[in-house]
């Protein structure tokens, strides 16, 4: 298993803003389209506002990949 997969990282080269869904779907082995869709959904069901506010946590507290 590689560093890669087994840190939890933002994504450097699967990524649409900040990389945190790429990060994840690495770390957890899912397709990182899946994940995307995922908040997406958790994001209109919520009202979208708790979301957002962790997706904003994650950007700022998962390090970038390679950065470890």
């Amino acid at each position: 298993m590689s560093r890669a997969t087994r840190t939890l990282c933002r994504s450097r080269h699967d990524r649409m803003i900040a990389g945190v869904c790429g990060g994840l779907a690495l770390r957890l082995r899912w397709n990182p389209v899946l994940v995307r869709a995922g908040f997406v959904v958790l994001a209109l069901a919520t009202f979208v506002l708790p979301v957002a506010l962790a997706y904003l946590v994650l950007w700022l507290l998962m390090p970038e990949e390679g950065c470890g």
